[in-house]
């Protein structure tokens, strides 16, 4: 455990998106297209400071950046909506190069090939559906030790891959748990994950007067601001202190291990801003919460190394910390190090999550882990400071409210059904719900049944 102390590149893919939305060009005697995923996500208006991480740490231009965000976006929505039309068959996705243009999509039924193909992805036939695979990674997560510190499913294998620290102990985790090694891919490794200890996300904080760790993202709850941030930084009950040592607040929930979710709530002095501090300290705008897929670029800041970016490389990951296991964090490229803990991880300007642990360092490169936002948002009743938000045009004068399940505010994972307007949808990537995301609005997010 680390503590510290005291635009034409995307035409095609977006015109797959668009063709898989149902939305098509609007006609004379139909309503204007609802807008792209890359539109709903604002991928066009990345700051600078986000554009310039990207050019230190995965080596594009700004030109090329955007075009991977965008394609980045409409890949996301697209695997969404083939995940939903494949059901049980479903065995992955994810997207490939240096632009992020390519997205794959794997099954385990020879017939959804075709179809994958013509909403312009990637078919790969599998034998191992996603579901059987985290299934058998459920079954070693509970057994698991230091000794074999990550485990995660890798989609393009199509294996469950076990890293083993010690000789010989993913076998004895194998046999102990009756997994068939046939579905693992071992791996040996060096390296040990810990947390990474030490109101803009990426700002330091105090606990208790000693550790520091970095805030993640602001929230409100109610009338009340604060932030989100790990779980392992602190326990209900400690007192935090800001970057510049002023008092600030308390946690006032915390899980970890299991998971690495906490919450501060903060005093009168201070205000829940729509921010993570960039490069330089720069503000870097949140607009939503949505998950972006494997491969997908992501960037991370921390009061200790400040913005770094790096790529997901699988998401639903378990790892084994000397306290404990933690399961459903997001593996990456990005590096980190003591002090990080707690602090943001965007994507686009997308929040995704809050530094959990990893291993390496930010002069060697390394591997760290998100715990993702939305399920602290969830779990706790936290609202995400967003900014740009566009309430839409609403009813007109004298017409009702839509009415219907739908709320802004809510968190709606992927799989659940509202009602908006009469009609009923289907979320297809999970996200807080904001003024101007309604299911009409975004088919990127929604899904009409």
């Amino acid at each position: 455990m680390l503590k510290r102390h005291a635009r034409t590149a995307c035409t095609a893919l977006a015109a797959a998106g668009l063709l898989l939305a149902g939305t098509g060009g609007a006609t004379a005697d139909s309503a204007p297209a609802a807008p792209s995923a890359a539109a709903t996500l604002r991928t066009a208006d990345a700051p600078p400071e986000l554009l310039a991480a990207m050019r230190r740490d995965l080596g594009l231009t700004p030109t090329q950046a955007k075009a991977r965000l965008a394609h980045e976006a409409e890949a996301g929505a697209m695997a969404a909506r083939l995940r939903d039309r494949l059901g049980a068959a479903f065995a992955g996705a994810w997207v490939d190069g240096a632009d992020a243009a390519t997205l794959t999509v794997a099954t385990t039924r020879a017939a959804d090939t075709a179809a994958i193909r013509a909403t312009g992805a990637r078919p790969r036939l599998v034998t191992r559906a996603l579901a059987d695979l985290d299934s058998a990674k459920a079954a070693l997560d509970r057994a698991a030790t230091a000794g074999t510190p990550v485990r995660y499913v890798d989609p393009r294998s199509n294996t469950l891959v076990v890293e083993e620290a010690e000789p010989g102990a993913a076998a004895r985790l194998l046999a102990a748990t009756g997994t068939d090694a046939a579905l693992v891919t071992v791996v040996r490794t060096a390296e040990a994950p810990r947390p990474l200890y030490d109101l803009r996300g990426g700002d330091a904080y105090y606990m208790n007067g000693s550790g520091r760790c970095s805030v993640g993202f602001p929230v409100t709850k109610g009338t009340v601001n604060g932030f989100a941030t790990a779980g392992h930084c602190g326990r209900a009950g400690t007192t935090t202190s800001g970057f510049n040592q002023v008092a600030q607040g308390s946690f006032q929930a915390s899980v970890f291990p299991g998971n690495d979710m906490a919450w501060v709530a903060a005093n009168a002095q201070w205000t829940s801003t729509p921010y993570v501090k960039g490069s330089g300290g720069a503000n870097v705008q949140v607009t939503g919460s949505v998950l972006q897929p494997v491969g997908a670029s992501v960037c991370r800041s921390g009061s200790t190394t400040g913005w770094h970016c790096g790529t997901i490389q699988q998401h639903g990951t378990s790892v084994t910390y000397p306290e404990g296991t933690i399961s459903g964090v997001t593996r990456t490229t990005v590096c980190a190090e003591p002090g990080d803990s707690g602090g943001s991880y965007l994507s686009g300007s997308q929040a995704q999550g809050v530094t959990s642990g990893g291993s390496g360092d930010c002069s060697g490169g390394g591997t760290t882990f998100f715990q993702p936002l939305n399920p602290i948002l969830s779990a706790y009743g936290l609202t995400l400071k967003v900014t740009g938000s566009d309430p839409g045009p609403g009813p007109g004068p004298g017409e009702p409210e839509p009415g219907g399940t739908w709320r802004a505010g809510t968190v709606y994972a992927a799989g659940a059904t509202v009602t908006y307007g009469g009609a009923s949808y289907r979320c297809l990537q999970g996200h807080q719900a904001q003024p101007g995301w309604e299911p009409p609005n975004v088919p990127a997010l929604w899904q009409r049944l």
